[in-house]
C-alpha cells in the first residue's frame, strides 16, 4: 500500500514530466563543466583502480543490492550518500570532491565499476525527486555493449559525456564488453517550482535518515577506516 501511495504522490508532484525517462543534458548547464573536467576525475580513478580488488562490492555495502548483484561484479566507491560525506574516501578524490561540489543540489555520488559481461537486472529507485546523473569514464567498446534501459528507451554511455534519467522507472544495465566499466554516479535534487521543491527536499531529507541510508553509509566509513589502517602499517597502495 505505501509503494501504491508514494506511486500516487509522485504522479501528481512530478506531473507533466512524470513518464520522460532521459533529460537533455543541455538543460543543465553544470552538466557542461562537469565533462570539461572528465579527465581530472578519471586520473583520482586510475589510482583507486590499481587496488580494484580492495574497493567493496555493492553488496556489502547496501543489503538491497543482493537480488541485483553477487561476488565482485559490481564496486562501488561512495563519496556521499543522501548528503551524508564519506570524509575518508572524499580525502582520497580531492578534485572530484571539488567537481562534485559545484552540481545544484547534489546529494549522492559514487564511482560505480562494472566488471566485464555484467548484467545488473531491472530494478528501480527510491523516489522521483531525485535524477541521476553519469559521467562516462570508462566506456570499453563495441559501441552498445554497455548501455543502459530506462522504461523503453535505451542510452549507451560515452568518455566524457553526460548521461542523465529518472531512475524510479524500472531500469537495467549490461556491460557486455570485455572490460570493466566506469561512471561517477551521482545523484541531484530534481529541479521543480516552489512550493513543490519544498516538499522535496522534505521527502529527500526524511529518506536521508533512514536506515536504507545510514546503515550503508556506516559500512563505507568501515571499509575506509580499514584501509587506512592497512597504510598505517606500511602498505603504500591506495583502497576503498
Amino acid at each position: 500500500m505505501l509503494k501504491i501511495a508514494q506511486r500516487l504522490i509522485e504522479q501528481a508532484m512530478f506531473f507533466p514530466e512524470r513518464s520522460k525517462t532521459f533529460f537533455d543534458p543541455e538543460s543543465f548547464p553544470w552538466a557542461a563543466s562537469v565533462e570539461a573536467e572528465w579527465g581530472v576525475v578519471r586520473k583520482e580513478l586510475e589510482a583507486l583502480l590499481t587496488r580494484r580488488e580492495e574497493i567493496p562490492n555493492f553488496q556489502d555495502i547496501s543489503d538491497a543490492q543482493k537480488l541485483l548483484t553477487e561476488g565482485d561484479q559490481w564496486k562501488t566507491f561512495w563519496l556521499y550518500a543522501f548528503g551524508k560525506k564519506a570524509e575518508e574516501n572524499c580525502a582520497r578524490c580531492p578534485e572530484t570532491v571539488r567537481i562534485l561540489q559545484t552540481i545544484p543540489g547534489m546529494k549522492s555520488a559514487m564511482f560505480s565499476i562494472l566488471a566485464p559481461k555484467k548484467h545488473i537486472p531491472e530494478h528501480r529507485g527510491l523516489w522521483k525527486g531525485v535524477l541521476r546523473y553519469h559521467l562516462g569514464l570508462i566506456v570499453p567498446g563495441p559501441v552498445g555493449s554497455s548501455r543502459i534501459r530506462v522504461g523503453k528507451d535505451v542510452q549507451c554511455w560515452k568518455e566524457g559525456k553526460s548521461m542523465i534519467f529518472d531512475d524510479s522507472h524500472p531500469h537495467e544495465v549490461w556491460n557486455e564488453s570485455d572490460s570493466q566499466r566506469v561512471v561517477l554516479f551521482v545523484d541531484v535534487e530534481r529541479p521543480l517550482p516552489f512550493p513543490l521543491s519544498v516538499v522535496n527536499r522534505s521527502i529527500i531529507w526524511i529518506i536521508a535518515r533512514s536506515p536504507s541510508v545510514a546503515e550503508p553509509m556506516d559500512r563505507v566509513r568501515k571499509y575506509a577506516d580499514a584501509a587506512q589502517k592497512k597504510v598505517g602499517t606500511g602498505d603504500k597502495g591506495i583502497a576503498a
